[in-house]
């Protein structure tokens, strides 16, 4: 079945048709795309914040789901119950998302039970980034503290504003135990400092970067800090450049983000794989609301270099790719088909125990099975065990990403 699916048009988002989102959602919505828009996020799945429907009957998919349970197979109805477990996105980022981490699931029942005006469900969120048309840019989780200690002993305008107790904490840590409590104090205390002390302290720093030599600009990523300090001018959220690692994911890569890792994505267009869930707990370069304590007590405060959240894609076969991150909510596949390799014989995607949803991203194909159409931006529906074989047209390669539940 093919879907229409939410498109999300968050302030950060790519604006009209440089989005890919916006691209995207032309291959299933009719509405033009509004130039001067941001589109953010294409949603795929039944969360209600954006669900998707049936194209063909308008009917929402958590619906026929309900009403159709053998779509889904037995291990996820088992574990997850009549709904999909996971949701599926497209992301276009223009600027930096909040500096924000997802609880775990007994914390993030805590939070809807107590503020279900701010945590809109009970479940947790761990997700699956996948950079798509280039790099895709982030911060992801604390840097090694050997990193953190340089940028506060080089950078006096941020020592100041995190305190010269939280500083000599961590400096005279010796064990891991011991740099995670004195980081947390640090990051606790630079979240909490007053705004007004905040604003100057970044202005400052912004002042005196133009008088550092190349070499110390480079070190000190002041490219990076301006690019966000412009956009977010006096926000806190500006110096996390400092206590997160930066990454640049190449086309193709993947990380996972598990609970309480801090994170915000800067730049670029990715794929997104997740819990079904909306829960964000905030603390920086985002005008909603900044749960400060909430997310300074919840946060892993584990330091380290970045390469520990990045993923590895397992070959099926020589068109085929799977990637398992270590949660049963979901999993991933990815197909590229080259013209060339199926003129003369379709090929019939890996069967799925489990129901699954399919995005497009490029070429144009045929079903085998309905002898439909398949092209860019088009979302379809598999229920558990149905198969779907493909036939490639024309001369670009054909590339399709798949979600599904990892049970």
């Amino acid at each position: 079945m093919e879907l229409r699916c939410a498109v999300q048009k968050y302030a950060w988002g790519k604006a009209g048709k440089s989005s890919l989102v916006a691209q995207l959602s032309q291959g299933n919505s009719t509405a033009p795309i509004v130039e001067n828009d941001p589109y953010a996020e294409l949603w795929m799945g039944t969360h209600p914040s954006g669900p998707s429907v049936i194209k063909s009957s308008n009917e929402p998919l958590l619906n026929h789901l309900l009403s159709n349970v053998d779509s889904l197979g037995d291990e996820e109805k088992k574990v997850f119950g009549t709904d999909l477990p996971f949701l599926f996105k497209a992301l276009s980022v223009a600027k930096a998302l909040s500096i924000q981490a997802h609880p775990n699931k007994k914390h993030a029942e805590e939070l809807f039970a107590t503020r279900p005006d701010l945590y809109k469900d009970p479940n947790h969120k761990p997700e699956m980034v996948t950079a798509w048309l280039g790099p895709f840019e982030a911060l992801c989780g604390f840097r090694p503290v050997a990193d953190i200690k340089f940028f506060l002993q080089e950078i006096d305008e941020l020592a100041a504003v995190v305190g010269k107790s939280a500083c000599e904490a961590l400096v005279k840590a010796e064990s891991d135990s011991g740099e995670m409590q004195a980081l947390r104090e640090c990051f606790s205390a630079l979240m909490n400092t007053s705004e007004e002390s905040i604003a100057s302290a970044l202005k400052q720093f912004e002042q005196r970067i133009p008088s550092l030599s190349a070499e110390k600009k480079d070190a000190l990523q002041c490219d990076l800090f301006t690019r966000i300090a412009t956009d977010f001018p006096g926000d806190v959220g500006c110096w996390s450049v400092y206590f997160m690692n930066y990454v640049v994911l190449q086309e193709g890569e993947s990380m996972f983000l598990g609970p309480n890792v801090p994170h915000a994505y800067i730049f670029g267009d990715c794929l997104e794989c997740m819990a079904c869930s909306d829960n964000v707990v905030r603390a920086g370069l985002t005008p909603k609301f900044k749960d400060i304590d909430t997310l300074c007590s919840m946060l892993d405060y584990q330091a380290g270099p970045v390469d520990r959240f990045r993923m590895q894609w397992s070959t099926v076969d020589e068109f085929c790719q799977t990637c398992s991150p270590p949660v049963p909510d979901f999993a991933m596949a990815r197909l590229q088909l080259p013209a060339s390799a199926t003129v003369d014989k379709p090929y019939g995607l890996p069967v799925r125990s489990n129901a699954s949803i399919l995005l497009i991203l490029q070429g144009h194909a045929t079903s085998v099975e309905t002898k439909e159409d398949l092209s860019f931006g088009q979302v379809l529906f598999l229920k558990a065990g149905q198969q779907l074989t493909v036939q490639v047209k024309g001369q670009q390669d054909l590339i399709v990403y798949q979600a599904f539940a990892n049970v």
